[in-house]
């Protein structure tokens, strides 16, 4: 039986922060058509909410890990010197993304023929929506996380007088949503193979003191090889050292910890009850709590109980209660992070150096003609237009000094 006694959160709260979705989505524009659809129908023909519609309280700050004297790059001659690379140098083929500041394309630099998924962001979108900050976190955490193997890379970052450019791995393999929403689920060693890939990935970020914070199938790329390419990092936080915690409202509706949900403190083990939620929407076909009715979502994320039901192991099931485990402190992960998961017997055939080397072949590769094979992304993107002007190379004024990079 539901105790909502005792819990902080009431109806009318809850009431409340339903109608606060609502109002933001009305008052910022911030991806209305997905979230209402996707806390609004069935799943799995919903879209989810894209990671730049992100949900915060009233008065908060779009990143709060940036303080305001942050908010600015350093401009400095090495900028200078990278400003070679630019606009121009790229061929824009094919949309094969898109948010709520512009879209992501692929796209084939013109000297060393390479393909690149490049994020064009509007400056004005990003300036009337005070999201500074989001293009500020993605950039710092894309600049920390060069090193491994289940994280997308950035090569090139430059910008025009109009927009921001982030120029970023191609992972040909598609969204896993695109791949979960067509086969429904995923034998459990496929799912054990992308949960591992993924923990890896979120324990590295969690030693670089990164919370993730947004982990949800479109946010898990394949790339051609079938592997986990963990990307977007928008809604990252950065210097949570230890136990440290923090307090910003953002996600995603149906990956959202209860803490979060309950604007409580909360950790790095956030990541965990979000990987909990991604592996039962693998295994089972949907994600942990789901209704179509967003009202009984959200309150059955908070108290209602687990249920697993049969057509998995028992070391899945058991994985799943101590990832989505309400309480925390008592979460697998809370002490010793990604240890305790590689530690859990649902991994036991995992060798997790070879995973981390690319030495275990993936159970799904994916069917590609090419480095420019469109097969496996979604054609809702794909079928868009290629905005005009995205290579003229023109002056880039001063209003994010600083933000040019090249690998």
């Amino acid at each position: 039986m539901v105790k909502k006694t005792k819990s902080p959160v009431t109806y009318t709260k809850m009431k409340g922060i339903v109608s606060y979705f609502a109002a933001l989505i009305k008052e910022r524009k911030f991806g209305s058509a997905d979230l209402l659809q996707k806390l609004g129908t069935s799943h799995p023909i919903y879209r989810h909410m894209d990671a730049e519609c992100f949900l915060r309280p009233e008065g908060s700050s779009v990143c709060d890990e940036a303080g305001a004297a942050a908010l600015c790059f350093s401009s400095t001659a090495q900028e200078l010197q990278m400003s070679r690379a630019s606009a121009a140098d790229f061929d824009y083929l094919k949309v094969i993304g898109t948010g709520s500041f512009g879209k992501v394309l692929l796209a084939r630099h013109r000297e060393n023929d390479r393909y690149y998924a490049v994020k064009v962001l509007k400056k004005q979108m990003i300036l009337k929506k005070n999201a500074e900050g989001h293009v500020i976190c993605e950039r710092s955490v894309l600049l920390k996380t060069v090193n491994h193997p289940f994280l997308v890379r950035l090569h090139f970052s430059f910008q025009t007088r109009d927009r921001l450019y982030l120029v970023l791995d191609y992972a040909s393999g598609g969204e896993l949503f695109y791949h979960l929403q067509r086969e429904r689920v995923f034998t459990e060693s496929r799912a054990r193979f992308y949960a591992a890939e993924m923990a890896s990935a979120l324990g590295y970020l969690h030693s670089l003191h990164i919370v993730y914070r947004d982990l949800k199938p479109e946010n898990i790329l394949l790339d051609s090889a079938g592997h986990v390419v963990l990307t977007d990092f928008g809604l990252c936080k950065e210097g949570i050292v230890g136990r440290a915690t923090t307090r910003t409202f953002c996600g995603t509706p149906e990956y959202l910890a209860p803490e979060v949900l309950q604007q409580r403190e909360y950790d790095r083990t956030v990541d965990w009850w979000g990987l909990g939620a991604v592996l039962h929407e693998m295994l089972y076909g949907l994600p942990p709590f789901y209704s179509a009715d967003r009202m009984v979502m959200l309150s059955n994320i908070m108290f209602q109980p687990l249920v697993l039901k049969a057509g998995v192991s028992k070391a899945g099931r058991d994985l799943l209660k101590r990832l989505l485990n309400r309480d925390r402190a008592k979460r697998l992960g809370a002490k010793h992070d990604v240890a305790e998961l590689q530690h859990h017997s649902f991994f036991s055939s995992i060798r997790w150096d070879d995973l981390v080397a690319k030495k275990i072949q993936p159970p799904f590769v994916p069917s590609l003609s090419g480095p420019d094979d469109l097969t496996n992304i979604d054609p809702a993107f794909t079928n868009l237009p290629v905005p005009q002007s995205l290579g003229v190379c023109e002056d880039a004024g001063m209003t994010f000094p600083g933000f040019s990079y090249m690998s």
